[in-house]
C-alpha cells in the first residue's frame, strides 16, 4: 500500500479543510514547496496534491505553486481539484504530474471520460465522494443522486484503473476512515482504492494495509502531528 501526504493547496498556501467546508480552513504552510519536499525527505514513495481553488471555480489560481512542487521533488506526484476537461488534464501531464484526478466529469461527462480513459490510462484516476454513499461533485457542493459503488464498478468498466475514495463525513474529523465501504470496494471491484479521509492512527493503517488497498491518503493526522509519517511507513513495510 502507498502512503499518500497530502498537500492541499488554497490560495498558494498548504492548508485542510474540515470536511470540505470552505469557510473552515486550517493553513499549515505558507510554502507547499516547502511541504512538498519535507514529506519526500522522510520518505514518501507519493504526494497527492489538490487544487481548492480549483475543485471550487474550475480556476488555475494555484498554477504555479504546483508546478513548482512538481519541479522541486524527485518522487511522482497525482494532482486533482477543477480538472473538468483534456487541456487541464494535458497541461498538467506536460507539467510533469504523474497522474491527474478528476471528479465531476465522472458524473457529467461520462462518455468524455471513456475517451479519456483509454487515451491516458494509468495517468488518469477518478475521485469519488460521497456523503451517505451518494456522489458529491464540484467541490463537494453539490450532492447527486448516484450510488458510489455503482460508480466504481461503471468506471471499472470503463478502464478507469484507479479510485480516491472519500467519505466526506470523515475528512478532517480525524475519526477513522469508513472501515466498511472500503472492504466493501475491495470485494466488489478489481479497481485500485486509494483511500481518503480520516486516517489517523498507525491502527487505520494496519487496517486498510491488511484489505489490500492500493493506497491511503493521509492529511489532517500529519498536520496536527497525531500521526508520525516515518512510524506510519514502517507499518507497510
Amino acid at each position: 500500500m502507498i502512503l499518500f501526504p497530502a498537500i492541499d493547496i488554497k490560495d498558494n498556501q498548504c492548508v485542510r479543510l474540515t470536511q470540505g467546508k470552505f469557510d473552515q480552513v486550517n493553513v499549515y504552510s505558507a510554502d507547499p514547496v516547502e511541504m512538498a519536499k519535507k514529506w519526500e525527505s522522510m520518505g514518501a514513495r507519493y504526494l497527492h496534491v489538490v487544487d481548492l481553488d480549483g475543485a471550487k471555480s474550475e480556476g488555475f489560481q494555484n498554477k504555479k505553486s504546483i508546478e513548482k512542487i512538481i519541479k522541486s521533488i524527485k518522487i511522482p506526484v497525482q494532482i486533482g481539484g477543477g480538472i473538468r476537461n483534456e487541456e487541464r488534464i494535458k497541461e498538467l501531464l506536460n507539467a510533469g504530474a504523474q497522474r491527474v484526478i478528476v471528479g465531476t466529469m465522472a458524473i457529467e461527462q461520462q462518455e468524455l471520460l471513456t475517451e479519456l480513459a483509454a487515451v491516458y490510462k494509468e495517468h488518469l484516476a477518478v475521485s469519488i465522494d460521497a456523503l451517505n454513499g451518494k456522489v458529491a461533485t464540484r467541490g463537494w457542493q453539490d450532492v447527486a443522486d448516484v450510488d458510489s459503488i455503482d460508480l466504481c464498478k461503471l468506471l471499472e468498466s470503463i478502464g478507469i484503473k484507479h479510485v480516491v475514495y472519500t467519505d466526506i463525513s470523515k475528512d478532517g474529523m480525524l475519526s477513522g476512515p469508513n472501515f466498511h465501504i472500503y472492504e466493501e470496494l475491495s470485494q466488489k471491484t478489481g479497481i485500485n482504492i486509494i483511500a481518503s479521509g480520516g486516517v489517523t492512527t498507525l491502527d487505520d493503517i494496519r487496517k486498510l494495509n491488511s484489505m489490500n488497498l492500493y493506497g491511503a491518503i493521509i492529511g489532517k493526522a500529519l498536520y496536527d502531528n497525531r500521526l508520525d509519517f516515518k512510524e506510519a511507513l514502517r507499518e507497510i513495510n
